[in-house]
């Protein structure tokens, strides 16, 4: 299938979670991957593909085209403050990923991250957070397109060390506010998920997240061992 434009939404059936060790990690959930309680649903019913009005959510509840907020295009900084860990800065590229960006930044800029915790950390792999529950199961009330390849969007930012981007069920189209930060490469994950943005300082704070106890294969954290993130905020 070709690629489309980024700002383009396209009209995919669910893809099956692809097999690899990563997903032998067990558990509910699928790896790097953001487990939800109700049917995610692909978005339907709309014609979407000429929709350029800023900000466009679906009959389905689904971002298609980024809000007008300044972050659907170029480059953008984000601090993220861990309790008692540190600071870890991020860059973010709305060139690759403009929806996941503009998504996320209206997300920091209405204070949803304060407070909420890395729920999921696998050593070597990754750490995760960003849900409200503190479970894996939560999220925002809005879901966005899947800025990857498989979904049909280009997006050719790998899955490096350090490398910020967004949990999602089996259905392309179901992230919304959970993220994880790459602790070492896994190109496997390219093109399955967006990548939308890169540490610039404090990885070694990522490294002290990443040994963070665990209560199973699948990098479970306990609610009472789970890194708290004090404040996001958007630098520009």
């Amino acid at each position: 299938m070709q690629d489309l434009d980024r700002r383009s939404f396209v009209r995919l059936s669910a893809a099956t979670l692809f097999a690899s060790a990563l997903t032998a990690c067990g558990g509910t959930q699928a790896t790097a991957t953001e487990t939800t309680t109700d049917t995610q649903e692909q978005t339907s019913g709309d014609d979407s593909s000429s929709i350029t009005t800023p900000g466009y959510i679906t009959s389905s509840g689904t971002l298609i085209t980024p809000y007008d907020e300044g972050y659907d295009s170029g480059k953008h900084h984000a601090t993220i403050e861990v309790q008692d860990h540190g600071t870890i800065k991020v860059e973010l590229d709305a060139d690759v990923a403009p929806i996941t960006v503009s998504n996320f930044a209206h997300l920091v800029n209405d204070g949803f991250y304060n407070g909420l915790t890395f729920h999921r950390i696998i050593d070597g792999f990754m750490i995760q957070g960003g849900d409200p529950t503190g479970t894996g199961a939560g999220g925002s009330d809005v879901k966005i397109i899947g800025e990857f390849s498989s979904n049909g969007v280009a997006n050719d930012m790998s899955h490096e060390r350090g490398v910020i981007s967004m949990a999602r069920s089996s259905n392309n189209n179901s992230a919304s506010s959970q993220f994880f930060i790459m602790h070492a490469d896994k190109a496997t994950l390219d093109g399955q998920y967006a990548a939308f943005g890169h540490v610039t300082e404090g990885m070694d704070v990522v490294d002290e997240l990443a040994k963070t106890p665990v209560e199973d294969s699948n990098g479970t954290v306990d609610p009472k061992n789970q890194p708290v993130i004090s404040s996001i905020t958007m630098d520009d």
